[in-house]
């Protein structure tokens, strides 16, 4: 019997959709996410399925992508697939496979949002996933937010099954006689998560039999608390931050000195700005004697001049990163609009704008990343031979620091730098005589 009521209760009590509202489901074809498709088509809400095929299981893998493709087949609902060079990501970006698989999930997911006209993505985390996140977050450090686990809700995301333990989840599709597919990587306790699932949890549960529920009230009262928080120091912020300009705020040194506790009150104050609390100490370090230093986050660079501390917003604040498709054409990122197209090479004009790149389409690896620069960061630039650094590059075009800051970088999905977005393309990847095709991204702004 699936627990249907339970269901329309949660999403209700939780205004997580309404009932015209277009879902997009991320189904893997494991337990949770076919449960969670099949509460959905029970309770008659409009939905699609997408699935992400990793490539990290071989055959596997390609079983789960012919399961899920069936099971929209059944339900009768439109279906989305991806296949994802997961490892190379992982690798080109410095990353675990299990974040790359993230990364890619998530940004495809959006993607295939914003085409089709969904209103939200449904994913099937449920409350003893919540309980696992909590776990990972204390064990790894975290602020009093890494105590309230997973929302329900955040943007156009939407978790449904929250209201469900992994137990009750085992017991309802047995006993419902619903199908689906076992992951094998879900044994192993090499991942961090796998190893709390498998062996710290259980023997928690031992002293605990209602563990799961007694972290949902635990998470409960810690959101309570954040929000109490959030609310004061939101007020404290208003009187501390001088807005001098659109993207420009000055806060007194002084000022912040005097704060008690002073740790925890600088380290909310300046969270929406995305400086780490290794950063805020590191400022606290400096601002007595060392003028002119600079501290950068993802999203905003903090300057240290003299009495004052100088916040500048880097234009992309909410996506200091972007994870695009080859079919996508237009979008926008760090204040910039872009459009992309892709033509034979008799077919274009080249223009010695810095804001357009003409590139060997046959050459890219998607999907490709905007984001900002960093230090280390070299490329080979248009009409060189050698690799130069872009550190090196910039001193040659009289950028003051903030501008510097704020500059995107194009980069391929082998983790070679395209395009210094306004200034120069790289050389390797140039349109020669030989070029079939040309990928042309033009920006704005």
């Amino acid at each position: 019997m699936l627990p249907t009521s339970r269901f329309l209760s949660y999403i209700s009590q939780h205004n997580l959709f309404g009932p015209a509202d277009r879902l997009l489901l991320g189904v893997s074809g494991g337990k949770d996410s076919v449960l969670m498709a099949h509460l959905l088509y029970a309770s008659g809400y409009q939905f699609g399925i997408a699935h992400c095929n990793f490539c990290l299981r071989d055959e596997e893998s390609d079983g789960d992508e012919a399961f899920v493709r069936e099971l929209a087949s059944q339900l009768n609902v439109a279906f989305h697939s991806i296949k994802f060079d997961t490892v190379r990501h992982a690798s080109s970006n410095q990353i675990s496979t299990q974040m790359a698989a993230r990364e890619l999930r998530y940004a495809w997911f959006e993607q295939v949002r914003q085409e089709h006209g969904y209103h939200y993505i449904a994913v099937a985390q449920h409350k003893s996933d919540a309980t696992e996140t909590i776990l990972l977050n204390l064990i790894r450090g975290t602020g009093i937010a890494g105590l309230h686990g997973i929302l329900p809700k955040r943007d156009s995301i939407i978790r449904p099954l929250l209201f469900l333990t992994s137990e009750e989840i085992d017991t309802i599709v047995t006993q419902s006689d619903i199908s689906f597919r076992n992951d094998s990587s879900n044994a192993s306790v090499k991942y961090a998560r796998n190893k709390i699932r498998h062996e710290v949890i259980p023997k928690m549960k031992q002293l605990n039999e209602r563990l799961d529920q007694t972290f949902e009230e635990n998470s409960q009262r810690f959101l309570e608390v954040e929000t109490f928080l959030k609310h004061e120091v939101d007020k404290l912020r208003n009187k501390l931050f001088q807005h001098t300009g659109a993207d420009t705020t000055e806060i007194d040194v002084e000022l912040l000195a005097d704060l008690n506790p002073r740790n925890l009150l600088l380290y909310e104050l300046f969270k929406p700005y995305q400086f780490s609390e290794t950063t805020i100490k590191d400022l606290v370090s400096a601002w007595k004697n060392q003028s002119g230093k600079m501290f950068e986050s993802p999203s905003h660079i903090l300057l240290l001049d003299r009495n004052l501390l100088i916040l500048q917003k880097r234009s992309n604040a909410e996506n200091p990163k972007i994870t695009f498709f080859e079919n996508m054409e237009s979008f926008e990122w760090n204040g910039r609009k872009y459009n992309t197209s892709r033509v034979k090479p008799n077919d274009v004009k080249f223009s010695g704008n810095g804001k357009i790149a003409y590139l060997d389409a046959d050459l890219l690896q998607f999907p490709l990343n905007l984001r900002l620069w960093n230090k280390g960061d070299y490329f080979q630039p248009l009409g060189m031979q050698g690799k130069k650094k872009i550190s090196d590059f910039f001193i040659g075009q009289k950028l003051n620091r903030f501008e510097k800051a704020n500059i995107g970088i194009l980069e391929n999905g082998n983790g070679d730098i395209l395009w210094v977005v306004g200034f120069r393309s790289d050389n390797r990847y140039r349109v020669t005589d030989s070029t079939q095709n040309i990928f042309i991204i033009e920006t704005s702004g």
